[in-house]
């Protein structure tokens, strides 16, 4: 009855004991009970997006390899209500639009229909788009040891611990240029993604107030207080196969390098499966976390 009545959002449930998590420097926590549920809406003309949800984590996380840092605050035991709203605009440069000839092939033997591997890869273009969003959060118990742990991560952290309430802005823009329509068995596509996300307005505005008071709590390592700057290149190998270079790169000058610097790197092949339309059989590997897998995609949109 609750899907019934809620036709354009997807709600999702999961409950794992133990539940494995993936922090934004590429280290696994091991939590020893995680509950959510969450609703979001879908991708409307508009542009405007929302989504609510209940989480809740119990027991102390654990590093699953040795690892000196506190974990993220967001594992803590407790229970979070959080909720977004955002909003995203695309501005095409020139796109070339699917036409009826590329999808039906006419031979000696008939018509056939020939669609691209991929549908999301099936129009060379090139555009920019922005997404400028606003979060809030609230948290409830979590009991005297995770009060007690706060105040460590509160001194680790600069003295920003996790708060009972709290909201903040992030924004993202990326720019895309396509070339092919991903139909042809050699040189059919190519593609490439830069994207530069701001994860925490108010994190990288006291991090920057903090520059030009030269405080010594500049070097508040908060993980969302650095932009992050994403670049994907996709290259077709052949017929449905595509090799794929992910990075990510952390914008921050407070370790004293100079520069960006790389935060995570990952090369992959796909095999697209046309029936699916954007289904796929994935195997990827990540050097700077030496690990890899081999994965079966259904629907990747």
């Amino acid at each position: 009855m609750l899907f019934h009545k809620l036709p354009d959002h997807d709600i999702t449930l999961e409950a794992a004991w133990p539940e494995l998590f993936l922090d934004c420097k590429g280290q696994y926590w091991d939590v020893p009970e995680s509950i959510s549920l969450d609703c979001s809406s879908l991708v409307s003309e508009s542009g405007l997006r929302y989504r609510f949800g209940i989480h809740k984590n119990k027991g102390n996380p654990q590093a699953v390899n040795s690892y000196s840092g506190e974990a993220p605050l967001a594992l803590m035991p407790g229970v979070c209500a959080k909720g977004a709203l955002s909003y995203e605009k695309s501005i095409d440069f020139w796109r070339q639009k699917e036409t009826k000839a590329d999808v039906i092939i006419e031979t000696d033997r008939g018509r056939f229909w020939r669609p691209s591997y991929d549908i999301r890869l099936r129009e060379p273009h090139a555009a920019i788009s922005g997404i400028i969003g606003a979060t809030c959060a609230a948290w409830f118990g979590g009991g005297k040891n995770s009060v007690a742990r706060e105040d460590e991560d509160s001194i680790s952290l600069g003295g920003k611990g996790r708060t009972p309430f709290s909201a903040d802005l992030f924004g993202s823009v990326c720019y895309t240029f396509q070339h092919g329509k991903f139909r042809k068995l050699f040189g059919d596509l190519s593609r490439v993604d830069a994207r530069l996300d701001v994860c925490s307005v108010s994190a990288l505005t006291k991090k920057f107030s903090s520059i030009f008071r030269n405080s010594s709590d500049s070097n508040a390592e908060n993980p969302l207080s650095s932009p992050r700057l994403s670049f994907i290149f996709q290259q077709q190998v052949a017929g449905p196969i595509v090799f794929r270079a992910d990075s990510r790169f952390l914008i921050d000058s407070s370790s004293g390098r100079r520069g960006p610097q790389l935060e995570d790197f990952m090369y992959s092949l796909s095999y697209s499966l046309r029936l699916l339309h954007s289904g796929k059989v994935v195997a990827w590997y990540s050097p700077k976390r030496k690990e890899g897998m081999v994965e079966l995609r259904l629907f990747e949109f």
